[in-house]
Formats: structure tokens, C-alpha cells, sequence
């Protein structure tokens, strides 16, 4: 996804404790999502999810499949 970008959760391929810490943070299976930024070389993506602003790692946003809307 580029910057500003949204997107509907589709997947999150992990284990059980991936899952738990995305959905503690409100990411699932369905949850609309926008990009608001990113850092060079593998460094932590900020996104919106609903309301809120969380900022993930690099490994654990790979690991997101999203359905890009425009």
C-alpha cells in the first residue's frame, strides 16, 4: 500500500499470538484500514484504524493482506 492508501483486511497469516496482538489493536479480518506513513528501509508503518493511530513493524505489516480500495 502507498502512503494514504485504504484497505479492507482480507488476512493475517501468523500464529495465534500474531493474531491476539493485531486484534488487540483493532486489526482483523474485515477492519478497513489507511497507511499514513513509513519509514525507510524496513522501518515501522503508522495506520489508521478507525479513530486511532498505531504503528506496527515492518514484520508484522507483511504479514497484513489487504484489499486496496480506491
Amino acid at each position: 500500500m502507498r502512503q494514504g492508501e485504504r484497505g479492507k483486511v482480507v488476512d493475517i497469516q501468523g500464529g495465534w499470538g500474531l493474531l491476539r496482538k493485531m486484534e488487540t489493536l483493532g486489526i482483523k479480518q474485515g477492519t478497513e484500514i489507511v497507511k499514513v506513513s513509513s519509514q525507510l528501509m524496513r522501518g515501522p508503518i503508522t495506520i489508521r484504524v478507525g479513530n486511532t493511530q498505531v504503528a506496527i513493524g515492518f514484520g508484522m505489516a507483511r504479514r497484513i493482506m489487504v484489499e486496496h480500495k480506491k
